[in-house]
C-alpha cells in the first residue's frame, strides 16, 4: 500500500508503520514531502491508498471528493516551538516548557531579533498571521525568512542562516545545532493537528482503513510522545471499533 504525508509527520509514521505491521496490518510505504506538494498530486489523481496532512488540507481533499470525507482521522497534535543555534552536534533535547514568559514577552523577542526563520506549512502560516494581528509584519520585514518547501527550519538555524527559527516541536527535536527555548506560551500557542484518511484511489479501501484505525488506537500513544506530538482530545478508540 502507498501513502503520502507532509514532512512533519515522517518520523512518527515511520514508527506507526512498523507497529502496524507487527500488529498483522499491510505495509504502507509512506512519502514524505512538503503539504503544499503532496495536496497537488493527490489532486492530480497520482495512486495512494492514505493521506496523511494537517486537518484543514484534508478537510479540502474531502469536500473536493478526492478523500473519502468518512475516513478523516485526527492522528497527532504538533505545538509550534521557538529555538537559536547551537554549538555542537548533540541532537535537541525537547523543552520543559514555554520558550517566552507571554506573548509580549514574545513579540519583544522577535523585535530584538535578526533573521526570523518560519515554515512553509500550517503553522508558519498561522505565526505571520499572529505577526500580522500584532501590527509587526513592516517592522519584522525582510527579516522573515520563510524555509523553502521541505526544508526543516532547524535547518535554517542549524546553519545559522536565522536567528530565531519557529516550528513545530516534532520538527525541531533531536536536530544537531539547535537549542529549543520551549513551546509557545498558552496566550500566543500555535497548535496543529495532523491526520489521516483514505484516498478516493485507494485499491482496497477497507484494509487502508484498517490502517487508520490502528494509527488512531491507544496502543501507539508511546509512539506518538516519543516523537513530540500530543494525542488529539476524544480521538482515541480501538480499531475496528468506528460505527
Amino acid at each position: 500500500m502507498k501513502a503520502i504525508s507532509s514532512m512533519a509527520t515522517r518520523h512518527v509514521l515511520a514508527e506507526l508503520m512498523d507497529a502496524a505491521v507487527g500488529a498483522k496490518l499491510p505495509r504502507v510505504e509512506v512519502e514524505s514531502v512538503g503539504g503544499v506538494d503532496a495536496a497537488r498530486r493527490v489532486r492530480e489523481g497520482e495512486q495512494f491508498d492514505l493521506v496523511f496532512l494537517a486537518d484543514d488540507a484534508l478537510g479540502v481533499l474531502a469536500r473536493d471528493g478526492f478523500v473519502d470525507p468518512e475516513t478523516l482521522t485526527p492522528l497527532v497534535v504538533s505545538n509550534v516551538a521557538a529555538a537559536v543555534w547551537a554549538a555542537g552536534t548533540e541532537p535537541a533535547a525537547g523543552p520543559t516548557g514555554p520558550a517566552f514568559a507571554d506573548a509580549s514577552a514574545m513579540r519583544e523577542t522577535m523585535r530584538g531579533a535578526g533573521r526570523i526563520g518560519y515554515s512553509t506549512g500550517p503553522s508558519g502560516a498561522a505565526l505571520v498571521g499572529m505577526i500580522e494581528e500584532w501590527g509587526l509584519a513592516d517592522e519584522l520585514g525582510d527579516r522573515l525568512v520563510q524555509a523553502p518547501p521541505g526544508v526543516p527550519v532547524a535547518q535554517l538555524v542549524a546553519r545559522g542562516e536565522v536567528d530565531l527559527g519557529f516550528q513545530q516541536l516534532s520538527e525541531l527535536a533531536g536536530q544537531p545545532g539547535v537549542r529549543i527555548l520551549g513551546t509557545l506560551p498558552p496566550d500566543c500557542a500555535i497548535a496543529t493537528v495532523f491526520g489521516g484518511a483514505v484516498a478516493a484511489t485507494a485499491t482496497d479501501p477497507t484494509a487502508a482503513r484498517a490502517v487508520l484505525d490502528f494509527l488512531a488506537s491507544p496502543g501507539v500513544d508511546r509512539i506518538v510522545s516519543h516523537h513530540s506530538f500530543e494525542v488529539p482530545t476524544g480521538a482515541r478508540r480501538e480499531p475496528n471499533s468506528r460505527q
